[in-house]
């Protein structure tokens, strides 16, 4: 309605030509037929008095047909073609303007910020700024479809190691010759469906280099009378080339190659508690972070963490340990997990609380990983890789990026879009204009992204060293190993080869292997 068809609703008309209204009759008598109605008007009539408007005149009634002008006629009597004839009739309408797009600025800064940048606390619906955020593509970590395809993956292969442990021993646990407390195959097994042990991936002092043929176990094996294999039986996939006894370490010709030991123990687990507490982990904890940083860098930071959990484990562990599970990626999610706290530390309900959880976690698990048998280095390897990648491939914390004043590639602006929905422009930007893309940036953004391509720079340095010292180096660490073990009772000897026991008269060849001391326990079932 216009303005002034609001102000003028209890009278005929404004304008000079119209007639006035009719002067109310005293007369108590009856009215003629054609007579108007009377009215009674009060001098003191208001136009915001409620009135009983009468009803649309029959002419300018809207039909179902004609929705063209919505105006109200009947107040005024105003008719159709009187509204159309008068050109000054609109000229005090106020247009709306929609302020759906409505997005406030931080003073100073040509960045879009909000007071709640990682959509924490829903405003109005959800998502920043009162607008609900949407997620789309498959790997924009709307769906996380990697932690379900990862769990149902993993816990097939678990099912797969009780089968395969029932059909060589028997029985889908190992109960001889000990209990495995985490209700799980033998590590015999484990070994033979490809666990991370070293005299399978490369050449290891004592064995190699040793002057006599050592007994192994075989996959089958419920007592010590099983040791009488080959290490081409013991490790499977095809076997490993033979070294005749006394062969120099320095020789690789004929090495044991298996690499992929390195990557095939994420999916395997020694038994139900160890896989359970892992699945519950990671369909919790890694769920929320792959939401949070998307599909991509999610599986990225897994399978980095674990298969450099699995390296360095295999640089400074006991070589007669025998490592499976996806302890090392899940140590990487968790500190992506503590890392997006420290950043986003203002915005969340109960950061102590959080705080608290993720250091209880941590130490929960490095302190099992103290207990003999157990490889803690895939622990210390995978947080550490995890650290690294996430101040790489995270968000910058937000009050650097405020300091910083523009966006950072290749993210768009905090309250423009989600978290995974501003990758694309920035990496087809600095693409299509290099160095363009750098100009005009402050010195603290070149601080800070020559300090995350430090980083990055630095664990892959740090890889291709590790893997180097495997290989060919073998430089070993001399109190390394107090990281993975309590020097208490020998534990620090367990899973140390000893071929000299084969010289002696021992009764149990487990010693060889350093086994004795793991009593009960399963070989680095962590």
């Amino acid at each position: 309605m216009a303005a002034n068809e609001y102000y003028s609703s209890s009278f005929p008309s404004r304008r000079e030509d119209a007639p006035l209204p009719p002067v109310p009759s005293s007369s108590p008598g009856p009215r003629p037929a054609n007579s108007t109605p009377s009215v009674n008007v009060s001098p003191a009539t208001s136009p915001f008095d409620d009135h009983a408007y009468p009803e649309y005149p029959a002419a300018s009634k809207p039909t179902q047909q004609n929705f063209g002008d919505t105006g109200y006629y009947g107040a005024s009597g105003q008719t159709q073609n009187q509204r159309n004839s008068d050109p000054f009739i609109d000229q005090n309408a106020i247009p709306l303007q929609s302020q759906s797009s409505y997005n406030p600025k931080m003073e100073g800064s040509p960045t879009r910020y909000n007071a709640d940048p990682e959509g924490r606390y829903p405003l109005n619906g959800g998502g920043t700024m009162g607008q609900k955020r949407k997620k789309k593509g498959w790997f924009s970590g709307g769906v996380t479809w990697v932690c379900y395809i990862l769990t149902t993956v993993q816990v097939a292969v678990f099912i797969g190691e009780l089968i395969r442990n029932a059909v060589l021993t028997k029985s889908p646990i190992e109960i001889h010759p000990s209990f495995n407390i985490m209700i799980g195959p033998s590590p015999f097994v484990l070994i033979n469906m490809g666990a991370r042990y070293p005299p399978c991936m490369h050449n290891v002092h004592n064995v190699t280099d040793f002057q006599l043929a050592l007994p192994w176990p075989c996959p089958n094996a419920t007592s010590t009378d099983g040791y009488t294999c080959s290490l081409s039986q013991l490790c499977g996939f095809g076997g490993v080339p033979y070294q005749a006894p006394g062969t120099p370490l320095s020789d690789t010709s004929h090495q044991p190659d298996q690499w992929f030991r390195f990557i095939v123990p994420i999916f395997l687990h020694a038994g139900i508690i160890h896989i359970g507490f892992n699945m519950l982990l990671q369909m919790t904890l890694g769920r929320d972070m792959e939401k949070e940083i998307g599909s991509l860098r999610f599986t990225l930071v897994y399978f980095c963490s674990g298969i450099f959990g699995f390296v360095l484990g295999g640089n400074y562990a006991a070589p007669g340990i025998a490592s499976t599970g996806a302890s090392g990626c899940l140590f990487g999610i968790l500190a992506l997990y503590l890392l997006d706290l420290c950043y986003n530390w203002s915005t969340r309900r109960s950061p102590v609380k959080d705080l608290l959880f993720i250091l209880l976690d941590i130490a929960i698990a490095f302190v099992l990983g103290l207990l003999p048998g157990l490889d803690n280095f895939s622990h210390i390897g995978g947080f550490l890789m995890g650290l690294v990648l996430g101040i790489c491939i995270m968000r910058s914390p937000p009050f650097l990026r405020e300091r910083i004043g523009l966006d950072e590639p290749p993210y768009s602006a905090v309250g423009a879009m989600p978290l995974n929905e501003g990758d694309d422009g920035g990496v087809k930007k600095f693409v299509r204009r290099p160095v363009g893309f750098f100009k005009g940036r402050k010195p603290l953004w070149w601080a800070w992204w020559l300090f995350r391509a430090g980083c990055l720079v630095a664990v892959l340095v740090g890889f291709i060293l590790l893997l180097k010292n495997f290989y060919v180096w073998r430089n070993e660490c001399s109190w390394c190993h107090h990281l993975s073990c309590l020097p208490i009772r020998n534990w620090c000897d367990i899973g140390a080869i000893r071929p000299e026991i084969i010289t002696t008269n021992t009764t149990s060849k487990r010693d060889l292997f350093g086994l004795d001391g793991l009593a009960s326990l399963p070989l680095g079932m962590f």
